[in-house]
């Protein structure tokens, strides 16, 4: 086991955190991890089935004297965000995570740690293998690709489950229950564009570095930098004061991972080095001013780099560059029944130009379809102005919340009985699967609890071992309960 991990308690839960830790499982590459779900599943003789899209049903019956209990339903999803920062030699297709340990709690060594949802998956299988809890009969899902816009969930088939309460596994944040969430979309705007031989005698590489990022859902609303956006509007101001030449511009790489990093290089006489640097760290300074403690370690930092042949024309770049400057971004309401909910809200993701093609990708959040839809239509509205043609894909419902169910109530006398006191009923700003298989199984009874993880979707993503422990007290009451 690795070293961080030995003495952790619960162990029945931690060695399944360990192997899927060292097990690498992006989304759509899961194979491997659910292979080591199916191997547990065939060595305690529980059935299993597979989806035509991969998703893993596995069965678990009763414990004696708990023959009687209605079924329920332990989910969570096998992949995981690979985020790292730049300059750290990973690989998410065949490394491990290096997992390291600073107190209380767990980390990875300059990528995403995975225990979104790696501590709920192996919860899961803790309760599989478990002979000590007093259970009724259960149903396991381990479903696939849901960080990229819930496609397992979404291809999850009608008629399959027979549980009538679903225990998503998925939540970030200790003493609380979730019990609503909302839908999302992505919205993709793509441009043709055309290229010229490269005039300019130097070429510099303008490089957004040491922002926060995180969840495009759970953190939209905490006021952190956007590398897009810092780029766009630091070569704009470029553009307007030197005839600079853009050759390549990247940033982002997940629709729902706020974006921390961003770069473009661009070509010029050298003799306008000086002036360039200036202008970035005049952009800097106001960026530094403008985020303060929201995102402090903030940096724009100039280099040399290999000239390029061919730079954008002029009239492509502007495109790009306004379009990033002009999207919406962040909190666009918040709820007027729950306070501090975050209603609607828009990502500005992923930009990339390759090829001829030049790529801005965003992602939209709302519990409410039409008010999703709208924000949906509003950045269409402003990537059509600028030219380009705009796609509208992976669509997800939300969750209603539903405060006076069965479920909410077994699962509140279980934390009384556990903690003493009630948890906090919330809503989540982010996609959870019950929302998308739950729309499939009318009357089935939903709820998501979960330890405490910080900063998901980020390098900076880390999970804090004593709630893990809480987790797993309450995951064994409430199945008792139940």
């Amino acid at each position: 086991m690795t070293s961080a991990l030995i003495d952790l308690d619960p162990q029945v839960l931690w060695k399944h955190f360990d192997v899927l830790a060292a097990t690498p499982r992006p989304s759509t590459k899961e194979a491997a991890a659910r292979n080591y779900v199916i191997s547990r599943a065939e060595a305690l003789g529980l059935e299993y089935t597979q989806d035509a899209a991969g998703n893993l049903v596995v069965r678990k019956p009763p414990r004696p004297g708990r023959e009687s209990a209605p079924m329920a339903l332990l989910q969570g999803h096998l992949d995981m965000v690979c985020e790292k920062n730049e300059g750290t030699p990973h690989n998410f297709d065949t490394d491990a995570i290096k997992v390291t340990r600073d107190g209380d709690w767990l980390k990875a060594e300059g990528t995403t740690l995975g225990s979104d949802n790696g501590v709920g998956v192996a919860a899961a299988l803790a309760v599989m293998e478990s002979s000590d809890i007093a259970h009724g009969p259960l149903e396991f899902v381990f479903t696939i690709d849901e960080e990229t816009g819930l496609t397992g969930a979404a291809e999850f088939p009608g008629g399959l489950l027979k549980s009538k309460y679903f225990l998503n596994l998925d939540n970030e944040e200790t003493g609380t229950l979730c019990i609503g969430c909302a839908g999302g979309v992505k919205t993709t705007g793509r441009r043709k564009v055309e290229f010229a031989p490269a005039s300019g005698k130097s070429a510099f590489r303008i490089k957004v570095s040491g922002l926060k990022g995180g969840h495009s859902g759970v953190d939209i609303h905490q006021g952190r930098g956007n590398a897009l956006r810092v780029l766009g509007t630091t070569l704009q101001r470029l553009a307007a004061k030197l005839p600079a030449e853009i050759a390549t511009l990247n940033g982002g790489s997940a629709q729902n991972a706020i974006p921390r990093e961003a770069a473009a290089v661009v070509v010029l006489d050298a003799g306008q080095e000086s002036s360039l640097r200036e202008l970035v760290s005049a952009c800097e300074t106001e960026w530094k001013t403008d985020l303060s403690r929201f995102d402090p370690e903030l940096r724009i930092t100039v280099e040399t780099s290999p000239k390029p042949e061919r730079t954008l024309k002029a009239s492509d770049s502007a495109r790009i560059i306004d379009l990033l400057v002009t999207l919406p971004y962040g909190v666009v309401a918040m709820s007027p029944d729950v306070p501090g909910l975050v209603q609607n809200s828009t990502n500005l993701a992923v930009v990339s130009i390759n090829g001829d093609t030049a790529e801005i990708i965003t992602s939209q959040r709302s519990a409410i379809e039409s008010s999703k839809q709208a924000v949906a239509q509003m950045v269409a509205t402003v990537m059509r102005m600028a030219g380009f043609e705009v796609e509208h894909t992976g669509s997800y419902p939300g969750w209603k919340p539903e405060p006076t169910s069965e479920i909410v109530r077994k699962l509140q006398s279980a934390h009384e009985k556990v903690f003493g006191k009630p948890a906090k009923l919330i809503a989540m700003h982010a996609g959870l699967e019950c929302g998308v298989i739950g729309e499939k199984y009318p009357g089935m009874q939903m709820i998501s609890f979960g330890p405490t993880i910080v900063d998901p979707h980020s390098p900076n993503e880390r999970v804090q071992i004593s709630t893990v422990q809480n987790f797993w007290k309450l995951l064994k009451q409430a199945l008792e309960t139940i």
